[in-house]
């Protein structure tokens, strides 16, 4: 049982491990709010602190398991939930990094202590004498008279415990704690071939005439690329979506769309030494004998199990649901890319590498919206100066620069001071936007710390945006598509959750994983409405705010290629439902062939493929949202039902129903399960009404 702890107190021993002063991880952040002092950490720091971190955290739960008196509350419940705060603040220090700003150090160092992290969970969840105390308080848990938030922190602690194996026989843990170390290396080996495959697969362009469409800022960076990847003179276009995106929407050729295209979409599937189709396999094979150890027929139950949707079939209702209709619209605007192809004079059939650029021309035509012409508008501090409008008009928040006065662990990101409405600080927060070498693609909210307590004393929180839009160049400022606004709009909707969160315990932070996206989906409906759009679209130029004959064509057009946008998201979710509901994994699996024909069978038009491909799905196969891609669906059916509550009031910015949203969703944590909170904010479970009609199906 003892294993795992031998392993690190070893690790400790073998790299000269005491607690030594000069480790800044060791000490108190003399720094303004307490931000790590990057600068100064060295990846041999990150090492010292994790592995002393699972020791302290080992002997914290050792006094637990042999403390003398009857279990309580305070003496097993509460001194889990504080154990571990070094191991807090150095993962909360190295974790964000190793996503955001990546080296073969910090990447050989997640491998290292992987099968220790692994084991260090198991020691404690698979701990029968810890158990036992747990199980007694929770057995008691009617007479302890304890608050909403310590009896959800207790059930929490019990049911973690549960499903994580304490129930299971000693041969059963032992397969078990095999079963999570495999996992859990193969989910990072996956992450990191991905981030590779990523940023390290080039279509390269020597020849001016074939970027013909393309906009001069995406010249401009492809021509910049090239030069740092020691090709002068020629334009390079890496798996970035701000490097490849605009060669898909933009390019008239049609041969250089469609090695881009090939290329983005078969990351992960090169049959190379980043290739991920065995391990996706693997993960996949794993996974099921997981579940069937712990007492499910398949994954995805144990997956949803703690989840609001509870059940695969309740998943699939919901998907099944917005399926047909969706499928339905993405043939028209596939027979509205026929058109346009005729147009020019041909007679191809359209394929996945023509849709977004024919899309494109089609919107044009029925719209007369220009995407180019607006992203004149769309700077991209601008557009943050619209994020902060819509957080202070909902909810008082005000934002002070703080760059300059602060640790920066990236030189392009900004550091602003959070300060609530009655003028106390809130947060901090980073905005790191822009794309780089050693970032993962994607966009996504983490934190350097959480917000906790202190005593009284409530300990803000340091939440990073991290995203990869379009970066400036020399020609051009930082100009963003409707996309990237709204992918800005929605990840600063889960900085605004971690900011308002206000738990005493750590083991009440977090939501459910298909709860986890109605914060940020909703703070999207506020992107693009005019109030709004008046504050932050101003030409690059000119300074002009956005003429309101523009906003009136970006809202007439703004369902146009939903028939894509819902097919490729449902296909993605799909496909990670189908894979996880298996009972049998079929010999030699091919997720890739697997996908194909599961996504066939559905009737998929034949010029879509999924959002992700299973061997770029790092949602699923890297963790975090394994059986759960669906949960942006289910939480689209909650978003737009809430942000229905502001509009049948005639005022999108309500004070009241801002001020509910705040009380019942965002400041409470997981102190309720999901649906209970949003019942106290609308009153009513949701309807699914209201989705169908922001996707014009």
């Amino acid at each position: 049982m003892k294993k795992m702890f031998v392993m690190a107190a070893a690790a400790v021993a073998l790299c000269g491990c005491g607690k030594s002063n000069d480790n800044p991880l060791f000490n108190e952040f003399s720094t303004p709010f307490g931000i790590a002092p990057f600068a100064e950490i060295t990846i041999e720091h990150y090492r010292e602190g994790l592995l002393k971190g699972m020791e302290e955290q080992k002997a914290e739960i050792e006094a637990i398991v042999n403390c003398s008196e009857e279990p309580t509350f305070a003496n097993t419940i509460e001194a889990m939930d504080r154990s571990g705060e070094l191991l807090r603040k150095v993962s909360g220090t190295f974790s964000p990094l190793s996503g955001s700003n990546s080296t073969d150090e910090m990447r050989a160092l997640e491998k290292e202590l992987s099968p220790l992290f692994s084991a260090h969970s198991d020691d404690i969840y698979m701990n029968d004498a810890l158990f036992a105390r747990v199980k007694s308080v929770y057995d008691s848990r009617e007479s302890l008279e304890l608050s909403a938030e310590q009896s959800k922190v207790l059930e929490n602690i019990y049911k973690r415990f549960v499903r994580s194996g304490a129930e299971l026989t000693p041969e059963q843990k032992a397969q078990l704690r095999e079963l999570n170390k495999e996992l859990s290396m193969l989910q990072l080996t996956f992450t990191q071939n991905l981030l590779h495959e990523t940023n390290n697969t080039f279509v390269t362009v020597e020849s001016i005439e074939e970027l013909a469409g393309l906009p001069e800022e995406n010249i401009a960076a492809a021509a910049k690329m090239a030069e740092q990847n020691g090709q002068p003179g020629k334009w390079m276009f890496n798996m970035q979506r701000p490097s490849c995106n605009p060669v898909l929407q933009y390019c008239d050729n049609r041969e250089l769309r469609e090695k881009v295209y090939n290329a983005y979409y078969n990351r992960g599937n090169q049959d190379n030494d980043y290739d991920n189709k065995a391990i996706s396999a693997k993960i996949v094979a794993l996974r099921l004998e997981k579940a069937r150890l712990m007492g499910f027929d398949n994954y995805a139950q144990l997956a949803l199990d703690s989840r609001m949707a509870k059940t695969p079939e309740a998943v699939y209702a919901l998907l099944d649901q917005v399926w047909a209709p969706a499928v339905k619209k993405a043939q028209e605007e596939i027979a509205d890319i026929r058109k346009e192809i005729r147009k020019e004079g041909k007679n191809f059939e359209p394929a996945g590498w023509d849709y977004l650029y024919y899309l494109d021309k089609a919107k044009k035509a029925k719209y007369a919206v220009d995407e180019q012409q607006i992203r004149a508008y769309l700077e991209i501090d601008n557009v943050m100066q619209g994020v902060f409008y819509v957080a202070n008009k909902l909810y008082g928040l005000t934002f002070k620069e703080i760059t300059a006065e602060v640790p920066s662990y990236e030189p392009t990101a900004k550091a602003y001071e959070v300060i609530d409405k009655d003028g106390s600080t809130l947060a901090i927060f980073y905005s790191d936007n822009f794309p780089r070498e050693s970032k993962r693609a994607g966009a996504w909210c983490t934190s350097f710390r959480s917000q906790s307590y202190k005593g009284e004393e409530r300990i803000i929180p340091i939440v990073i945006n991290c995203c990869n839009m379009t970066a400036a160049t020399e020609s051009s400022p930082a100009l963003q598509s409707i996309d990237n606004v709204e992918t800005i709009f929605h990840e600063f909707g889960h900085a605004l959750h971690s900011f308002m969160r206000d738990v005493k315990y750590n083991g009440a932070g977090g939501v459910e994983r298909d709860f986890v996206e109605l914060p940020s989906q909703i703070n999207e409906h506020w992107a693009f409405h005019p109030e709004v759009l008046a504050v932050y679209a101003k030409h690059y130029q000119t300074g002009e705010i956005i003429p309101m004959e523009l906003v009136k064509k970006i809202e007439e057009s703004s369902k146009y290629g939903q028939g894509f946008a819902t097919v490729e998201y449902l296909a993605a979710s799909l496909s990670d439902m189908d894979l996880h509901v298996l009972t049998e994994i079929p010999e030699n699996l091919n997720v890739m062939e697997f996908e194909a024909q599961k996504l066939a069978e559905r009737g998929i038009p034949q010029q879509i493929l999924p959002r992700y491909r299973m061997t770029n799905f790092s949602h699923t196969m890297g963790g975090g949202y394994t059986a759960g891609y669906y949960s942006y669906m289910w939480a689209e059916v909650l978003d737009a039902d809430a942000f229905d509550a502001f509009a049948e009031t005639g005022d999108i910015f309500n004070p009241e129903v801002a001020a509910k949203f705040r009380t019942y969703v965002l400041t409470p944590g997981g102190i309720d399960d999901g649906m209970t909170m949003y019942k106290a904010f609308r009153g009513r479970e949701p309807k699914i009404d209201a989705l169908l009609r922001n996707r014009g199906l």
